[in-house]
């Protein structure tokens, strides 16, 4: 029986004789090594410390900073500081932190997503992207981490769950790898993961529903009610945490949606497009997904600052096509939805995707 390829073998094949790409498969090879500390760090959970414990501090979304939290940044930062990065930017940093200014990467990167579910013992996960250093003569350092996400050299995010899983891109499709404790090791389980085009569930969080606008309302309402002759239905998940829903999303397909609302703070929602939402509609274009932030495409919004949020509907294609469709569709009539029921293109027949 054929051994099965890990991460080393699989960047090594990757990147071949190519300057670049191996300042990427190192980069990601330090970054993988630090996640495997985190995850043995969270597979102790009380045993370790006070995990979920605050640190004394709050990150740039407001969030008290838990002790994991500076922990999980504390590690990433070495593991940084021993490969090509010039310069770092995290959520748990109000500022872009230079590493080595000669060096060719830049790296963003959400250092212990979902913290908040520590005490449950939910899915937490680590978030990351590199980019290429643009010029000196035309840039500085914090240009090289607001960059679009069209520039992304590579993305991926570790879920630290049941198991300890890297869903990963280098540009060449999406890979899922899980974590060999015993050999301290990421082994690939899954090559070019394709999305389903279109599928039945959906992940919202309801209980905002009375602040959303009518066309996510519109959208929410008709997944509930069924759509054709068929009074299909889908069925709706939220375990308020990005990787996890993310990962739903590659093992079965769907669509997430975090949109902005009225409330204040809220217009743009509460992701990040640096460090959460690119990596995400990287990792979601190159398995046949789609990301948007409800009309644009995720990959293709200029970031004007380190923190910037943004709405984010990511997963099965058609289902963020539709999403987009009702937003288009309000601005023309806000009284109708689209695609579903009798006031939509599933019964006409022109919803068809």
């Amino acid at each position: 029986m054929k051994q099965a390829e890990n991460l080393q073998e699989y960047l090594r094949n990757w990147a071949g004789g190519d300057d670049q790409r191996f300042a990427v498969e190192t980069t990601i090879n330090r970054l993988l090594e630090g996640t495997v500390a985190i995850s043995e760090i969270a597979s102790f959970g009380a045993l370790a410390g006070d995990l979920s414990g605050e640190a004394g501090g709050t990150n740039e979304d407001g969030d008290t900073q838990k002790m994991f939290d500076v922990r999980a940044h504390e590690i990433l930062m070495e593991a940084c500081a021993k490969a090509p990065v010039a310069v770092v930017g995290s959520e748990e940093a109000a500022e872009v932190i230079e590493v080595d200014r000669t060096a060719p990467l830049a790296v963003v990167m959400d250092p212990l997503d979902g913290s908040s579910n520590i005490e449950t013992n939910a899915p937490i996960g680590t978030i990351f992207s590199i980019y290429a250093v643009p010029p000196s003569d035309v840039s500085t350092l914090e240009d090289s981490v607001l960059q679009e996400g069209v520039n992304q050299l590579a993305a991926g995010y570790i879920i630290y769950g049941t198991q300890t899983s890297l869903v990963l891109t280098v540009g060449a499709g999406t890979q899922i790898f899980t974590l060999d404790h015993q050999a301290g090791e990421y082994v690939l389980i899954r090559r070019d993961v394709t999305i389903p085009h279109i599928a039945k569930e959906y992940a919202i969080n309801a209980s905002n529903h009375s602040f959303w606008d009518g066309s996510i309302q519109n959208y929410v309402q008709d997944c509930i009610m069924g759509y054709s002759d068929h009074k299909q239905k889908f069925n709706m998940r939220w375990i308020a945490s990005l990787v996890a829903e993310a990962h739903r999303i590659f093992v079965r397909g769907g669509v997430f949606l975090y949109p902005g609302d009225s409330r204040e703070g809220y217009q743009l929602g509460r992701l990040r497009l640096v460090y959460e939402a690119n990596a995400m509609a990287f990792l979601m274009e190159q398995a046949g997904g789609s990301a948007t932030d409800c009309v644009r495409r995720i990959m293709e919004i200029k970031p004007e600052s380190l923190h910037q949020r943004t709405p984010l509907v990511m997963g099965s294609k058609a289902n963020v096509m539709q999403v987009a469709r009702y937003q288009n569709f309000q601005d023309d009539d806000r009284n109708q939805a689209p695609l579903f029921g009798t006031r939509g293109l599933f019964v006409s027949g022109r919803g068809n995707f």
